[in-house]
């Protein structure tokens, strides 16, 4: 009971900071890939944390552009896609500094994005690798138990969910899902048509990510 009432005034000291409530925004980056696609996502699941949690949050769609946009004004950035991303040496630049800044990345790979993640993200980091992250750390068990990592809402090619990570000075700053593409049952139920267990249990798992994000 202790360890959650922490992590409610860390929270709520955060988001009171943020005025009209904790937000998401969309990245936009360039390549060709669908960084657009299902844009109810954030919504539903910022409407998800305000039923399920002290967290008061703005749900709305909104994105931000990497190449021209203030992603210094976003504390949480979400990214996704099924195909292509390119970034310059500005833009791998700009993102570099938002993690030392104390911004964070969330990257769903929605089947189709992680040969191209993985060789952009290392323009950014150069000198870290994404590592696995185990089931046992504090984003799997925050708010909801998911014991066994990262769930499984959509098949892709039948492998395991997992969940990577880059830590910046001891704090997770960036943290990316393959092979479970969470991200699609955070949409609206007509999108993709997933059961309602499926809906309820990647929302949940959105909601570790979210919080996890604020109180690390």
């Amino acid at each position: 009971m202790k360890f959650y009432l922490i992590i409610y005034f860390i929270v709520n000291s955060i988001v009171l900071a943020q005025g009209d409530g904790f937000f998401i925004a969309r990245l936009k980056y360039n390549g060709g890939g669908d960084w657009y696609n299902d844009p109810s996502a954030e919504i539903n699941l910022l409407k998800f944390i305000a039923n399920n949690t002290n967290i008061k949050t703005n749900p709305k769609y909104e994105f931000v552009d990497l190449t021209t946009g203030n992603i210094f004004a976003y504390p949480f950035l979400f990214m996704t896609g099924h195909g292509n991303i390119i970034f310059t040496d500005s833009e791998a630049k700009k993102l570099r500094n938002y993690f030392e800044a104390g911004g964070f990345l969330y990257v769903d790979d929605d089947y189709g994005l992680d040969k191209a993640f993985r060789r952009e993200i290392k323009k950014v980091f150069p000198d870290k690798d994404l590592i696995e992250i185990p089931f046992n750390y504090g984003l799997y068990n925050c708010v909801f138990d998911f014991k066994n990592g990262p769930p499984k809402t959509h098949e892709h090619d039948k492998n395991p969910p997992r969940g990577f990570g880059i830590f910046l000075n001891g704090r997770l700053c960036l943290y990316y899902t393959y092979e479970s593409n969470p991200s699609d049952g955070w949409a609206d139920p007509d999108v993709h048509k997933d059961p309602p267990e499926k809906r309820e249990e990647a929302l949940r798992f959105g909601t570790n990510i979210v919080v996890w994000s604020l109180i690390n």
